[in-house]
């Protein structure tokens, strides 16, 4: 994967000094506390009878040349302890990972206004048929990504990972090139990457404890894209308790396309800073808490992203809330706040954000907010790990990996894999100002089960209502008459994922 010798640093001559003082210290030591007596003045008497004078030995000159060594050895630990340790690359480094994602959803409903968000025909050209049936089912790849990372040189980075899932439709995920080791910040990257929304926002989908993002994620980051092109610096303390990034971004997607064409540029800078306050060191990372803060200033004035809509947690064909373009929304403000805590098996964690969106032509300001609050427990004597560096849900390590296996007596021997169960309520609001996107809370029941830390299988169930929702608002076809704008839905969804 690329040529390296093995580190490079500045620690040879630090060591150096530092073996110095400690040779220094103990012969000092050692020649002082190997004298018979520390008096004022002494005599020594040898073998022969003479008598040898022994020169004056102070004990506090001696006691303070020792403190005087201490400080220097803690000094030059300081100083070893700053050192960054750097691999040298000699050639481009690549690692290929990837992910697949199969899923099944099925949408039973008896609901009027559900069957129409869950259609096309809202936003159709076409006249809707008298009757419309449920939304409908879906089995396939919900996520199958291919990709590849690695260095460029000891200061330079790069990712590019694409998505296949629809062959036909191939999209643009990471695509970006950076800089590593930089003095204020732990990195700095240019391209197509996540913007700092918050932690669900975040957090990975090979690593989330339900199959889709709450319903407020999924909106404000326009129609659940969550890449932009832009400019982001990323940072964590040295202790690892601070960890932040921030950047400026295009607002437009080019997950299709690659590029912007277009004289009418919709820009944002965004930042999150998170803090993880507890961290049991001793237990291997099984108990933390961590909160965070995320915002963002947006200025789409007026364009495609000035929209806020989201699938009903399930991946469904349409989005079943949605704002519709506000053509007159000139600036938009985001701001989110985080928490978490982890306790052994125990998680529980919760998230809130709102958007405070001005308008021109004397129109009033609209406000859209919302968010989840959700409790997980293994079954399993396990946890999901903590990422410190980047503040986010990292990889769960199955104390025992599944499988069913023959020994060679004939029986067969087992292993379970981790087990989880997670409870989730979540809240959207994407009503305000004479505009229905719809006004959303759904309760979600989760199992995880996994084979190993690169494999498992999800079931979630899904119980939501949608209320306040009225297509006629949004720029979208109105709703057939008798069909109300409320209705209860139940979803049902499996998936099977590995990932490397």
């Amino acid at each position: 994967m690329g040529g390296r010798n093995r580190k490079r640093g500045h620690s040879e001559s630090s060591g150096v000094r530092l073996a110095t003082i400690l040779a220094v210290g103990t012969a000092v030591v050692f020649a002082t506390f190997a004298k018979p007596t520390l008096a004022q003045q002494a005599d020594w008497s040898g073998e022969s009878g003479q008598t040898v004078s022994v020169a004056n030995i102070s004990l506090s000159s001696l006691m303070e040349r020792i403190e005087a060594l201490e400080y220097q050895v803690v000094r030059q630990s300081e100083e070893l302890y700053d050192i960054k340790e750097i691999d040298i690359v000699t050639k481009p480094t690549i690692t290929i990972f990837g992910r697949a994602f199969i899923d099944y959803w099925a949408f039973p409903s008896d609901s009027p206004l559900v069957n129409w968000v869950g259609s096309q025909w809202p936003d159709s050209t076409a006249a809707p048929p008298p009757t419309i049936g449920n939304p409908n089912s879906f089995i396939g790849f919900r996520r199958l990504r291919l990709g590849a990372k690695g260095q460029v040189s000891e200061t330079m980075e790069y990712k590019l990972q694409l998505e296949f899932a629809q062959p036909d439709f191939t999209t643009l995920k990471d695509a970006y090139l950076g800089w590593l080791n930089l003095p204020w910040n732990d990195k700095f990257l240019i391209g197509n990457q996540k913007r700092p929304y918050g932690l669900a926002h975040l957090d990975s989908s090979r690593y989330m404890v339900f199959m889709e993002r709450p319903l407020m994620i999924a909106a404000f980051s326009n129609g659940g894209s969550a890449r932009r092109l832009g400019v982001q610096a990323y940072g964590y303390s040295q202790n690892e308790r601070w960890n932040w990034r921030y950047g400026a971004n295009l607002m437009q997607n080019i997950s299709t396309l690659g590029r912007i064409e277009s004289n009418n540029f919709e820009p944002e800078l965004a930042g999150r800073i998170a803090n993880t306050l507890w961290y049991d060191e001793m237990s291997g990372g099984r108990g933390y808490a961590h909160w965070g803060l995320s915002g963002a200033a947006c200025f789409p004035n007026g364009g495609a992203e000035a929209r806020f809509r989201t699938r009903p947690e399930a991946y469904s064909d349409t989005r079943w809330y949605d704002t519709g373009q506000i053509t007159n929304g000139e600036t938009y403000q985001l701001g989110g706040v985080e928490g978490l805590i982890n306790i052994n098996r125990l998680s529980v964690v919760g998230e809130y954000m709102s958007v405070q969106m001005q308008r021109s032509g004397g129109a009033s300001d609209l406000n859209f907010h919302g968010g989840y609050v959700y409790v997980a427990y293994f079954l399993t004597n396990d946890f999901t790990t903590w990422d410190r560096k980047r503040g986010i849900l990292d990889r769960t390590y199955p104390n025992e990996n599944f499988f069913v296996v023959r020994t060679e007596d004939g029986s067969r021997a087992r292993g379970w894999g981790a087990w989880q169960i997670a409870g989730r309520y979540s809240h959207g609001d994407f009503n305000s100002g004479g505009i229905d996107g719809g006004i959303g809370n759904s309760f979600t029941f989760a199992l995880n089960w996994w084979w190993n830390p690169y494999a498992r299988m999800q079931f979630n169930y899904i119980n939501g209502q949608i209320s306040d929702r009225n297509t006629g608002t949004t720029g979208q076809n109105p709703l057939p008459a008798g069909t109300g704008t409320s209705g209860d839905y139940n979803i049902l969804g499996t998936r099977f994922m590995v990932y490397w």
